[in-house]
């Protein structure tokens, strides 16, 4: 089982409500090769800590990967996609500064490359994620 994290803004997109309500959803609108790369490496199992992006900044749920990577049938532009269902919502999310605040997850890529919508989260990192979230 592998670990990743998905960027949703919830004000103009899809928040992890949204996923509480439906159950299952198609995780799309990926534009960025390096996003695109790794929802192509998911499988059926992974976990998806779901970040939510704009004002709140902060994992707040958690989904699971239930379908093997196919082409984005709406849009070949955005080649991979996969469709996740809900599993928790977070009492209390995990906040970006959080992150930003300790030294040995410098290197992650929610801290490196902001923009990324959809990452692999490394084992360490994931542990470290379930130790301080609730």
């Amino acid at each position: 089982m592998k670990y990743f994290l998905g960027k949703s803004e919830p004000d103009h997109d899809y928040s992890i409500d949204d996923l509480a309500e439906e159950g299952r959803t198609r995780w799309d609108d990926i534009h960025n090769h390096a996003a695109l790369k790794a929802v192509s490496t998911m499988s059926p199992g992974d976990l998806m800590f779901v970040y939510h992006s704009g004002k709140q900044r902060a994992i707040v749920g958690l989904a699971k990967v239930d379908s093997e990577p196919f082409p984005n049938p709406d849009d070949p532009t955005n080649y991979w996609t996969v469709y996740v269902t809900f599993v928790k919502k977070y009492e209390n999310p995990l906040e970006l500064a959080r992150f930003k605040a300790n030294p040995l997850l410098k290197d992650f890529a929610l801290v490196r490359q902001s923009r990324l919508s959809t990452m692999a989260v490394p084992d360490d990192v994931a542990t470290w994620i379930l130790e301080n979230i609730s």
